[in-house]
């Protein structure tokens, strides 16, 4: 039933390799630009605040497969930009990394506005007292300890950008469900093989994670 595999014809180690670099890049981007979207949500700035609502809403409400294909058809094939890469591979690698930053940052955006909200008014009001300024208030004060209580939703966001990473497969980047693609239609006998192969390999990437980021979350949670 596995004979696919032992014939050494698909790479399906290197595939799913693909999927973790896409899975590691896109989440020190969306943990960076999401963090950046909480800060606007909660600044005293209107014009940020607005500029941070507008973008959740409406990109977290678009569909990640019109984001990925949106900036393939329209940063790469309309603009030319193709944030420095040489041939089609990376080229559309670092797309859909873009593409899953500016989607999974809305989440962490709306995890991180959760925790900030559990900080308590009084120590943000004590530090402006001290004569602290808005961005050392955040930053030194309420953001440490809003990190410390939303590590599980973010685990929970970090699973989701892991399968998120086979849409990737939509502007051509040789990551799993690409592969899958291939081998159902090359390899229609074993169709639930297949299946069941890109189904366990899943399973090893997230189930770790969630396991053990669980436990940190629990070793750091804040007790009120």
């Amino acid at each position: 039933m596995f004979d696919f595999l032992e014939s050494g014809q698909y790479d399906v180690l290197g595939a799913f390799w693909v999927n973790v670099q896409l899975t590691f890049y896109s989440a020190i981007g969306s943990l960076v630009w999401g963090t950046v979207l909480a800060g606007m949500r909660v600044s005293p700035v209107p014009l940020m605040r607005a500029f941070g609502t507008a973008y959740v809403n409406v990109v977290r409400n678009t569909p990640l497969t019109l984001l990925i294909i949106g900036c393939s058809a329209g940063l790469y094939q309309t603009l030319g930009i193709s944030l420095g890469g040489d041939n089609f591979k990376d080229i559309g690698f670092r797309l859909a990394v873009l593409g899953l930053i500016a989607y999974t940052g809305t989440f962490v955006c709306e995890a991180l506005r959760s925790g900030i909200n559990t900080v308590p008014v009084g120590q943000a009001e004590a530090a402006r007292a001290l004569g602290l300024s808005f961005f050392q208030v955040l930053t030194l004060i309420v953001l440490p300890q809003a990190f410390r209580t939303v590590i599980a939703p973010l685990t929970n966001v970090l699973i989701a950008l892991t399968k998120n990473t086979t849409v990737a497969a939509t502007i051509g980047v040789a990551e799993a469900a690409l592969l899958m693609k291939e081998m159902i239609e090359n390899e229609a006998q074993a169709l639930f093989a297949v299946f069941a192969v890109f189904a366990l390999g899943f399973v090893v990437l997230t189930l770790p994670t969630g396991l053990v980021l669980g436990w940190v979350a629990k070793r750091v949670a804040v007790k009120r």
